[in-house]
């Protein structure tokens, strides 16, 4: 018994001896797993529909009107009143219609005392478009009527910029500068989280003749609608398109110098790429883990080639076929095991450098890890089985003449 423990101490010195080669090459097997925490954090097309429902609502569309076509216009808020109010008589149904600055929106940075949030996105707005975008006022007020005819410098900012420039300071009430301006902050809007990685909740709003003031036109105007019912956008699509033609002058069969639109093209792209994407990642995953199978296989092969005269040993001095075979499955399941650690580790890595450099949704939870590492077992338990009944197998007395 106590030259079986001997032996059976001698396979273990040899597996831990080859330890280091043994990392390397879990490290090459452990490539398989890189990718499948990423995989099993795919967003469901459910939750991707909910948090584009957050950012862009499926009740509203836009007019964009271009001053440099119409030519009848200036562009300024003065001037698209009348179409607003056009609009307005068109559509009674509309729960809200706003004028916006348009393209291209100015970026600056919003300083308070010593600290400063840059480039951050300005917009001039009419009151209602808070409503528009199903903007909720998480403290303060939201800019009124009053705001805007008497050009107040006042703005509503995003959750993001008071939680970077104020901390745990009460950000309403609070004078910044933008662009040399003095602004009086009366409203923080609710956070809207982030969409593929991309924050919307880093914002100015401003009344748009105050915007204009500083900034002056823009190339193009929005007006923006929100109806009761998402069935109800199409026909009021129709129908504000009809209206602007009209207050435009435009005879049968000239084209529009505006545009009528909603979120949805822009929606459909970013719902294609993220499902292109998440379709390819757990291809990508599958063949990796067959690859880092193989390779395990491969490499517990060459180590029983490479030990067979160890194997002799054991069994001439009593050891088992499942004795072998338990041998050599502990290690390929702990090599598996070991690669499927450092491949949570890449994934892990990866996840990091996707959040931080691109807008793609790149998240790592704990269960995800689990089933990783889980993953990474189940490989070595599938491809162990061939290498450890094939050390088994051998013959002692063949396995003792092996040089």
């Amino acid at each position: 018994m106590a030259m079986i423990d001997s032996h059976c101490h001698l396979a273990d010195d040899a597996f831990v001896k080859d330890l280091p080669d043994v990392i390397g090459r879990a490290q090459a097997a452990g490539l398989s797993h890189a990718l499948c925490i990423l995989a099993a954090e795919n967003p469901t097309e459910a939750e991707r529909a909910r948090e584009l429902a957050r950012i862009w609502p499926a009740l509203r569309f836009g007019v964009g009107l271009h001053p440099h076509q119409a030519g009848q216009f200036s562009g300024r808020a003065a001037d698209v009143v009348p179409l607003v109010r056009g609009v307005i008589a068109a559509l009674p149904e509309a729960r809200a219609v706003s004028i916006q600055s348009g393209w291209p929106t100015p970026q600056a940075d919003v300083i308070w005392r010593d600290k400063t949030m840059g480039d951050v996105p300005i917009f001039g707005i009419t009151p209602p478009y808070q409503d528009v975008q199903d903007y909720r006022i998480a403290v303060g007020r939201p800019l009124t009527d009053i705001d805007v005819l008497q050009r107040q410098p006042v703005i509503v900012v995003g959750a993001e910029i008071a939680d970077k420039l104020f901390e745990n300071v009460e950000a309403v009430g609070r004078d910044v500068r933008i662009l040399g301006e003095r602004f009086t902050i009366v409203g923080v809007v609710q956070p809207k989280g982030r969409v593929l990685g991309q924050s919307f909740d880093a914002f100015v709003l401003m009344p748009l003749p105050r915007f204009e003031m500083i900034y002056g036109r823009r190339n193009t105007t929005t007006i923006s609608v929100k109806m009761g019912e998402a069935v109800d956008v199409a026909p009021a699509m129709a129908k504000a398109e009809e209206a602007m033609r009209i207050a435009h002058g435009l005879r049968p069969g000239e084209d529009n110098n505006f545009s009528v639109e909603t979120a949805d093209a822009l929606v459909n792209f970013w719902k294609t790429l993220t499902k292109v994407l998440f379709s390819v990642i757990p291809a990508v995953v599958a063949i990796g883990i067959i690859v880092g199978g193989i390779v395990i296989m491969n490499i517990m092969l060459m180590a029983v080639n490479e030990r067979t005269r160890e194997i002799g040993i054991r069994k001439a001095v009593g050891a088992t076929r499942s004795d072998i075979s338990r041998q050599f499955f502990v290690e390929t399941i702990t090599l598996s095991s070991l690669g499927g650690a450092l491949g949570v580790l890449g994934g892990w890595t990866f996840a990091l450098v996707i959040a931080t450099a691109s807008p793609l949704p790149a998240r790592v939870s704990y269960w995800s890890v689990i089933v990783a590492l889980a993953l990474g077992a189940s490989v070595g338990v599938l491809f162990g089985v061939y290498p450890a009944r094939r050390a088994a197998r051998l013959d002692p007395i063949t396995a003792l003449r092996a040089e």
